[in-house]
C-alpha cells in the first residue's frame, strides 16, 4: 500500500478517532499510528500478516477497541496492560499460546475474543477484570477448566471446540455466569458437575457434541432447577 493512501487514512483517523486498515497484507503494526496516540479510540487491523505487537501499543491510552483478528500474532507485549480504557480486545484466528499476566490490568475490558488460537491451558489471572462480559476461547486446544475459573466475572464463557475432558465444579461459583458453552469437547456425563445445574446462575448450558447424549443431562440431580432458570430466561427474551 502506498504512503499516500496511509497518509489519507491517518488524516481521517485524526478527526474520527478510528483507524481501520483490514486485509492489506501489513506485516507489522503501522509505526505511523504513534502520531495518533492521543486521538485513537478504535483500531482494526484484521486480516493482515502482523506477527508482533510492539511495546509502543501501550501508548494508546484512549483506546477503547483493539481488533487484530486473522493475523499471525503469537503473543502480546506486557505493555498491553497500560490500556486502562480498553473495552474490547479481539484477537480471533491468530497463533497465540498464552497471555501476559498484565491482561488482568485491563480494568475496563468487557469483551475478550481469543477464538481460533493455540491456547492449551485455560488463562488464569482474569478474575481482576470486573467488567468482563464475554470471554471467547472457542476453537483452541484447552483440556481442562481449573478451579480458578470461579474468580471470573464473565456473563458468557465460550469454550466450544476445545479438548476439554475436565470441568471443575468451581465454575458453578462464577458470580455472573449465565451462558456456558462447551459444545464439541471431550466431556463424559460423569465429568459434568451437578452444581452447575443445581447451584449456579447458568441459564444456558450448551454441551452438544460431547461423549454423551444431551438428553442424558435430564438424569442428573439439579436438572429441574436448571430448566427453571433456562425457561425463565427464555420468557424474558421472548
Amino acid at each position: 500500500m502506498g504512503n499516500s493512501a496511509l497518509k489519507s487514512h491517518l488524516e481521517t483517523s485524526q478527526k474520527t478517532g478510528v483507524f481501520q486498515l483490514t486485509a492489506k497484507g501489513l506485516q507489522e503494526f503501522p509505526e505511523e499510528l504513534q502520531r495518533l496516540t492521543a486521538n485513537l479510540r478504535t483500531v482494526d487491523l484484521s486480516g493482515n500478516k502482523i506477527e508482533l505487537l510492539p511495546a509502543s501499543v501501550g501508548n494508546f491510552l484512549q483506546l477503547k477497541s483493539l481488533t487484530l483478528n486473522s493475523n499471525k500474532l503469537t503473543g502480546l507485549p506486557v505493555e498491553i496492560g497500560k490500556l486502562k480504557k480498553l473495552e474490547t480486545l479481539s484477537l480471533n484466528g491468530n497463533r497465540i499460546q498464552q497471555l501476559p499476566p498484565t491482561v488482568g490490568q485491563l480494568k475496563a475490558l468487557r469483551t475478550l475474543n481469543l477464538a481460533g488460537n493455540q491456547i492449551t491451558e485455560f488463562p488464569l489471572g482474569l478474575g481482576t477484570l470486573r467488567q468482563l462480559d464475554l470471554l471467547d476461547l472457542s476453537r483452541n486446544s484447552i483440556q481442562s477448566v481449573p478451579a480458578e475459573v470461579s474468580d471470573l466475572q464473565a456473563i458468557e464463557i465460550n469454550l466450544n471446540q476445545n479438548q476439554i475432558s475436565v470441568l471443575s465444579a468451581e465454575v458453578s461459583r462464577c458470580p455472573r455466569l449465565k451462558v456456558l458453552r462447551l459444545e464439541e469437547n471431550c466431556l463424559e456425563l460423569s465429568s459434568i458437575p451437578q452444581s452447575i445445574l443445581s447451584e449456579s446462575q447458568v441459564s444456558l448450558f450448551s454441551v452438544e457434541g460431547n461423549l454423551f447424549e444431551v438428553k442424558k443431562l435430564r438424569e442428573l440431580e439439579g436438572y429441574e432447577q436448571y430448566m427453571e432458570r433456562f425457561t425463565a430466561t427464555k420468557k424474558k427474551f421472548a
